[in-house]
């Protein structure tokens, strides 16, 4: 019920394939690394899904169209993080030589995120700080998504066997189903208390979503 469905890359306008791509080359990977790739897979599906959004909420005027655009935004953003930090970045800790210090990095990269997402979860889209909010943290976020999609994933998923990529990709689909979908960046940051934290704050999160608005075609509710 609470699940976009998956926009092909083709259906994105070229605008926002555009805007998203020039900071983030996407790799393809050929028939004997597709698990390999898998789990970076998964977290290019959801960069892709964010980059959708992006020509909705910039060159739409329409304050209903942005409004509906900025929810699936803050919808699809939210669960990603928190399950990035909940499932990926403890990989990361445990496999990379300087783990600790990147799985530190990327949560820093993720705080300024939700801190930014929080922001423009909570403005209305006539706002005058709607867009330029919007501009800092889709900067910053396709800064990040470099860095994941170029380094962090490919690194990571070079050290792990096949069933482990597949367990990791597995858990972390699993776990954007049960994740808060709106930023909470007083929350804990790590495994346990964030677990914790985003298990209690979901419900409340997805009892709300009923009363926004999504987009028409393809929200979470239909």
């Amino acid at each position: 019920m609470y699940r976009y469905s998956r926009l092909p890359v083709s259906n994105l306008s070229s605008t926002s394939q555009r805007s998203w791509q020039l900071s983030s080359p996407f790799r393809s990977f050929s028939a004997t690394t597709e698990i390999r790739g898998r789990l970076l897979t998964a977290i290019r599906d959801d960069h892709h899904e964010l980059g959708s959004c992006y020509s909705h909420i910039i060159d739409n005027k329409n304050a209903d169209e942005r409004t509906r655009y900025r929810n699936r935004f803050v919808w699809e953003l939210a669960r990603h993080s928190v399950a990035e930090e909940i499932i990926v970045y403890p990989a990361i800790q445990e496999y990379l030589k300087d783990g600790q210090d990147r799985s530190s990095k990327d949560r820093e990269q993720h705080q300024t995120i939700k801190e930014q997402l929080y922001r423009l979860q909570g403005l209305s889209a006539d706002d005058p700080d709607f867009e330029p909010t919007f501009r800092a943290l889709y900067s910053d976020l396709q800064q990040h998504v470099k860095e994941e999609e170029e380094h962090d994933i490919p690194q990571l998923e070079a050290k792990l066997d096949e069933v482990t990529i597949t367990q990791l990709s597995k858990s972390f689909e699993r776990t954007k189903h049960l994740v808060p979908t709106r930023s909470h960046p007083l929350s804990p940051q790590a495994p346990p208390f964030e677990t914790v934290a985003a298990l209690l704050s979901a419900p409340i999160d997805k009892v709300a979503d009923i009363f926004r608005k999504f987009p028409k075609a393809d929200g979470p509710i239909q």
